[in-house]
């Protein structure tokens, strides 16, 4: 039986500056040495997986963040008040989430609600 995990602290944080371009490298050098790593080459998520359409992304993201948590379909029922078969068609994409159910499991599983929708 899958057992529920124990959230993670981060000790991490992600800082967003403006400021003139010509300091640009001297502030990206300043934090460099403070141990801050340069996440500007990045692409997002979407893009690195596009084997899925915008239709099953929410079925993924639902069973992703379950199976992160430790979940069972059915602890995860008990947790949101949702029935498991309904978890069920929603993780095969049978069924939509829409916006009650997905703030439901977002609270249960420790997450945002949008990731869902």
């Amino acid at each position: 039986m899958l057992e529920r995990t124990r959230k993670r602290h981060t000790d991490t944080i992600e800082l967003c500056f403006r400021g003139p371009a010509a300091k640009k490298e001297e502030a990206a050098q300043v934090l460099k040495n403070l141990g801050f790593v340069d996440t500007s080459e990045t692409i997002p998520w979407r893009e690195a997986f596009p084997e899925y359409t915008d239709e099953e992304i929410p079925a993924v993201c639902l069973q992703a963040a379950r199976r992160r948590e430790g979940l069972t379909q059915k602890e995860l029922a008990d947790l949101s008040g949702i029935p498991q078969a309904h978890i069920s068609q929603m993780e095969r994409g049978k069924m939509a989430i829409g916006v009650t159910r997905a703030k439901r499991l977002a609270k249960a599983l420790n997450t945002g609600y949008k990731v869902f929708l």
